[in-house]
């Protein structure tokens, strides 16, 4: 498995990755990712997720981030997970967040934060399997979570 940027060689099959139809409402698209890494290039880290040649997935992380209303409340962690219908449960997600913590680790940071819908069938539980636990905010009505690095 690897991590590789969006370029003009890869982003249509990037725009084509799409999740199991009953996950749609948890995540956005890709091509509304790709958007929001062009709004806010200095904190938007987008990559795709290959398996070989094979395009499994796609990440977002959000990095240096002043988050709120506190500047010095600056965070950093995964914005966007995107893994292909039938590329689930290989293991693409837990390779896309080890390696965004590992990104948030280059740069110094020792946290990683990410967000989830609170409903039967999202992500929570993959998330607190890997370590991350609520923080007891909400954002835009999204369970807010940490993983101390």
């Amino acid at each position: 498995m690897r991590l590789e940027k969006v370029t003009p060689e890869n982003y249509e099959a990037a725009l084509k990755l799409s999740v199991r139809p009953d996950q749609e409402d948890l995540v956005g698209p890709v091509v509304k990712s790709l958007a929001e890494a062009y709004v806010f290039p200095d904190i938007a880290w987008p990559r795709l997720i290959f398996d070989g040649d094979r395009l499994v997935g796609f990440l977002m992380a959000f990095l240096d981030y002043a988050w709120g209303d506190n500047p010095d409340d600056v965070r950093s962690g995964l914005w966007r997970l995107n893994i292909a219908a039938d590329a689930q449960g290989k293991g693409y997600g837990r390779f896309a967040v080890e390696a965004v913590c590992a990104e948030i680790r280059a740069r110094g940071g020792n946290r990683a934060y990410v967000t989830w819908v609170p409903r039967e069938g999202g992500p929570e539980d993959f998330y607190l399997k890997l370590g991350f636990r609520p923080t007891g905010e909400q954002s835009d009505g999204e369970t807010v979570a940490v993983l101390d690095l």
